[in-house]
């Protein structure tokens, strides 16, 4: 089954199917292993769906905001939250936000592909304790 999407003038054709099952495996996977399973999802929209980057990346971002306001929430509720660092780190994300895909928009998908391969593979290698 495939979703047809029109977005900044341009259509994509989406395999819902093999979309869901992706994101599902990777809950599953990240929640088990207890990291984000933002940086697997990314890979998933971009290589296996087939989106450009700069649809990726506004997507991954809009998750990440969802997420974020519903920890910061609950650790306001429960007293853990440091409002300096939030007046600094808020502002940052919005403009993040706003300034991530315009970038991800004029750079070529290939320079946006391997700035992501990078993060990634440190990331990795942070998990395994490499550093």
């Amino acid at each position: 089954m495939y979703m047809h999407i029109q977005f900044w003038g341009n259509e994509f054709k989406i395999n819902v199917i093999v979309g869901c099952i992706g994101a599902f495996l990777i809950a599953v996977v990240s929640s088990m292993m207890g990291f984000g399973g933002g940086p697997f999802m990314v890979p998933l929209m971009a290589v296996v769906l087939g989106l450009p980057m700069y649809v990726v990346v506004g997507s991954s971002l809009l998750a990440i905001f969802f997420n974020t306001l519903m920890s910061t929430t609950r650790h306001y509720g429960f007293g853990n939250f440091d409002l300096d660092l939030f007046l600094v780190m808020f502002p940052a994300a919005l403009l993040a936000g706003w300034i991530a895909p315009k970038i991800a928009k004029r750079v070529s998908p290939l320079v946006v592909k391997r700035v992501a391969v990078v993060g990634l593979s440190l990331l990795g290698l942070s998990l395994l304790g490499v550093f």
